[in-house]
C-alpha cells in the first residue's frame, strides 16, 4: 500500500464516500498479511517507498506467484524480483504479465511508478565479469525512478579508460562501484569524485580472492573517505542504499 493511494481512501472516508464497512475491507491486511509461509510487510511502502521485495531462492514458484500477486493487489509503484532463476521469472509473470526479467540481473521487475525520482546513479564495474552484479543495482535503482548511468569495463589494470569518463563520474549524485579481484576500483573512484561511493565486491577472482572476501576486506580498509561497502555480490543492497541516500531528505 502507497502513500498516494491510503491518502486517496483517507479523502474519501472524511468526504463520505466511504463507509465504516469499506475502511475495515481496506485495511484487513494493514500492515501485514500472514499467508501459510509468509507475512507480507504490506506497510513497507508507506515506510520506504516501495513494497517489500522478493528474494526467490528457497522459494517454489507457486510461493514465489501468491507473494508477488498479493503484493501487486495492495497497490504500490511496482514490484522486485531477485536472484531469479527462469522457473521463477515465470512465476512473477504469471502474477503481473507486465514484469520483465532482466536475465544478467537475475531480477525480475514491474515498473508502475507515475515519475522518476530526482537524483542519477552511476553504476561503474571494474570488468566485464562483474556486469552480472552491476546490472542487479542498475536495474533496481531504475525501478525504484532513479536515472542510472552505466560505465562498464573500466578497472584499475587500464585506468585510462576509467579517466576517460571522469565527467561522468563527477556528475552522478550517488556512485556504485562494483568490482572483484582486489576490489582496488573503489577506492580508486571513492579519490576522485564529490559524491558518496557504494562499493561492491564481487566473488569474481582467482583463489586468492577468496570468493570476494580479499575484495571485502580491501574496501573495507579503503582510505578513500565517503565510501561505504555493503555485502559480496549484493547489487541490490547498494542500489537501496543509494536510493536512500538520495530520497532522505524529500
Amino acid at each position: 500500500m502507497d502513500r498516494e493511494r491510503l491518502l486517496t481512501f483517507l479523502h474519501d472516508y472524511r468526504a463520505g464516500r466511504a463507509d465504516d464497512a469499506e475502511a475495515l475491507l481496506f485495511l484487513r491486511d494493514f500492515p501485514y498479511e500472514e499467508l501459510d509461509f509468509a507475512k507480507l510487510d504490506h506497510h513497507r511502502a508507506l515506510r520506504q517507498g516501495f513494497p517489500e521485495v522478493v528474494f526467490c531462492p528457497g522459494k517454489t514458484p507457486d510461493q514465489i506467484e501468491e507473494i508477488c500477486a498479493r503484493l501487486l493487489a495492495a497497490g504500490g509503484p511496482g514490484l522486485l524480483a531477485t536472484r531469479a532463476d527462469e522457473a521463477a521469472a515465470e512465476a512473477v509473470t504469471r502474477a503481473a504479465p507486465d514484469a520483465v526479467y532482466h536475465r544478467t540481473a537475475r531480477l525480475v521487475a514491474v515498473d508502475r511508478a507515475a515519475r522518476p525520482r530526482a537524483g542519477r546513479v552511476g553504476v561503474v564495474s571494474a570488468g566485464t565479469a562483474d556486469i552480472p552484479v552491476a546490472e542487479e543495482a542498475a536495474v533496481v535503482a531504475e525501478t525504484l525512478g532513479f536515472r542510472t548511468d552505466r560505465i562498464y569495463d573500466v578497472g584499475v589494470a587500464g585506468l585510462h579508460r576509467l579517466l576517460a569518463h571522469l565527467d561522468r563520474l563527477c556528475e552522478a549524485d550517488v556512485l556504485i562501484v562494483v568490482a572483484g579481484m582486489e576490489g582496488a576500483l573503489a577506492s580508486v573512484v571513492g579519490g576522485l569524485v564529490p559524491g558518496p561511493v557504494v562499493a561492491v565486491p564481487t566473488s569474481v577472482g582467482y583463489g586468492a580472492s577468496f570468493d570476494g572476501v580479499a575484495a571485502l576486506l580491501a574496501m573495507l580498509n579503503s582510505c578513500a573517505a565517503g565510501l561505504a561497502v555493503v555485502n559480496i555480490d549484493n547489487g541490490f543492497g547498494a542500489a537501496w542504499l543509494a536510493a536512500r541516500i538520495l530520497t532522505r531528505d524529500n
